[in-house]
């Protein structure tokens, strides 16, 4: 037997005190009844109580209360098979991994608070497939599309800056890799490549991938990273620290390029929007980008679905307090006779 809800087993203890508060006021209630009223008085005060069903009341009252607490737990025995249809899109998320993702013009920086914006995504998606490249100088798909969001969240968060061993920022090469990553067949659902990056593009053409992407009816929704008006790049301590340089000796700014990341979206009829501090731009991609496109059956399976049988314990719990509510019959019937004899 299993529990669908545990947590309301805080109930049992709640109802233990007040079942220990009610018998402690019982039996104060006793102890002033025998310090005010002589014994004789007493007994005909309690005449044709049947005194004995007292102990049963309080019995009955605490099983009907227990059962109904445990009701409430939702006690689960026994399953059914259920089939279930999963509909959504098809999402490539394009990560930039180059080290100008070091920067730290967006706290902690550019590359983490990227991470945090794909686990709000992530949390925020129902029955959508979702994979993961990775790009720099090159790129490499870190998750397959997957309707298995704990794994891919494991894949992103195990990407760092230089998890693809070939440097530069070759944008490119990563929306190929995502393209490519889509079944061959068109299926009915909207495909969608997220690419988030600071746009600053060192190599590719990337005039090539939009004409595929378009004949290919696959939109590019960007979110671009960064301060357009530049930032250093920081090295970790056990690179050397301090700034990263080119060959030539130079401290290298890093910027934000919204024209590259305007032109894919424009052009495959996607959206872009810019992260900021307080708002990385997920809420705003959903509501003005995915929510209008077209979903489709990705997946059918059956499911093992515990039966609830809280049914049975709540109503023997009703029925025990219906019980203690007329376990007090006998006792008025007794008075009742007993003052007709009198």
């Amino acid at each position: 037997m299993t529990w669908a809800a545990p947590m309301m087993f805080f109930l049992l203890p709640a109802t233990g005190v007040i079942l220990v508060i009610a018998g402690i006021l019982i039996h104060y209630r006793k102890l002033r009844l025998q310090r005010f009223f002589p014994e004789q008085v007493r007994r005909q005060m309690s005449a044709g109580t049947l005194g004995n069903l007292s102990l049963l009341r309080q019995i009955l009252a605490a099983l009907g209360l227990i059962l109904v607490c445990l009701a409430i737990a939702r006690p689960q025995w026994g399953y059914t098979w259920r089939d279930v249809e999963r509909y959504g899109l098809e999402i490539m998320v394009v990560l930039d991994t180059s080290n100008s993702m070091r920067a730290n013009d967006i706290t902690p920086t550019r590359l983490q608070r990227a991470k945090w914006g794909v686990e709000e995504l992530v949390r925020a998606l129902d029955g959508d497939r979702i994979g993961l490249v990775g790009f720099a100088g090159d790129a490499q798909v870190l998750c397959p599309l997957t309707l298995d969001y704990g794994a891919f969240m494991m894949h992103l968060d195990d990407v760092f800056p230089g998890i693809i061993p070939r440097g530069g920022t070759n944008i490119e090469a990563g929306l190929r890799r995502a393209m490519d990553s889509f079944d061959d067949e068109q299926g009915e659902a909207d495909r969608v490549i997220l690419l988030i990056s600071d746009g600053e593009a060192h190599e590719g053409d990337l005039d090539a991938v939009i004409s595929e992407l378009r004949a290919k009816d696959i939109r590019v929704f960007a979110i671009g990273i960064g301060d357009p008006e530049g930032a250093l790049i920081p090295l970790p301590d056990e690179e050397g620290g301090g700034y990263l340089q080119n060959r030539q000796g130079d401290v290298v700014m890093t910027r934000l390029d919204e024209a590259t990341l305007l032109r894919l979206t424009r052009q495959t009829n996607g959206l872009y929007t810019r992260a900021t501090q307080q708002e990385f731009g997920v809420e705003h991609l959903i509501e003005q980008g995915l929510a209008p496109l077209k979903r489709a059956q990705l997946e059918e399976t059956r499911i093992r679905q515990m039966e609830d049988r809280y049914q049975i314990f709540l109503g023997l719990g009703l029925f025990f307090l219906f019980l203690e509510g007329f376990a007090r019959l006998p006792a008025l019937w007794t008075q009742k006779t007993e003052r007709r004899n009198a």
